[in-house]
């Protein structure tokens, strides 16, 4: 079943202080870290997989680098199965606010599932989340994302294992409200090189794109005198 292509709209709402929304269309990919994709040659710069993108030591492979955090949760997934949401590198840059691993045991039953959000200050932080069997989790917010976000409340995320669809929830709840909420919803597609070729031409430089909507979207925020939180400590 793995790799495979799920072409998304990703959208994020804001409703502090100002209601603004934005949505924007891309694709992401779907691997087994013990099995990545073998792409030919020439399609090779367009869908790289690097340990050093994502949480852990870069001299090590993704795998092992998961396998180490567990370990440290104390969870042994006895060589049990991962499958990894997220962005690959394009030439030559990736950047993946939410990356999601799927941990199994060797039985196939879920164990837990990573989520990895990186922001755009360059840093990164993991939750380990314990989903019910509708896919539902929630978690303290303890890392700095957005400028115009306090570090405080909790996280309520929606994190099915994808299939033929992908719908994934992330609503951000500090004192009874719903300050923000993202949303990744898509279609499976099977990676042929033709299918591949498609989606660079229809979605070029996806992760490019991602990174400056991101900061596009701050801009607008700032511009509008939306208070900014500082940064006093992240992770």
């Amino acid at each position: 079943m793995t790799p495979a292509l799920y072409e998304v709209e990703i959208g994020h709402t804001r409703r502090e202080r100002l209601d603004r929304s934005f949505r924007h269309r891309s694709y992401l990919w779907l691997v087994d870290l013990d099995d990545l994709p073998r792409l030919p040659r020439p399609l090779r710069p367009f869908a790289r997989f690097r340990a050093r993108d994502h949480v852990g030591d870069p001299a090590r492979s993704i795998r092992a680098n998961v396998d180490a955090y567990l370990a440290g949760q104390g969870i042994d997934l006895r060589g049990g199965r991962v499958l990894m949401l997220a962005n690959a590198r394009l030439l030559g840059y990736v950047f993946n606010p939410l990356t999601l691993y799927w941990c199994h045991d060797p039985e196939g039953r879920q164990v837990c599932v990573i989520a990895e959000v990186h922001n755009t200050y360059g840093e990164r932080h993991v939750y380990l989340l314990h989903p019910d069997e509708a896919g539902r989790a929630t978690v303290a917010k303890d890392f700095y994302v957005s400028p115009f976000l306090a570090l405080s409340g909790q996280y309520a995320m929606r994190v099915p294992k994808p299939s033929g669809t992908l719908s994934v929830t992330i609503a951000l709840r500090q004192d009874g409200r719903t300050p923000f909420s993202a949303t990744m919803k898509g279609h499976r597609l099977p990676v042929t090189t033709r299918g591949l070729v498609r989606l660079l031409v229809r979605r070029p430089l996806s992760t490019y794109r991602v990174s400056w909507l991101i900061r596009r979207h701050g801009i607008a925020l700032w511009a509008r005198r939306v208070p900014i939180v500082p940064r006093s400590s992240s992770r």
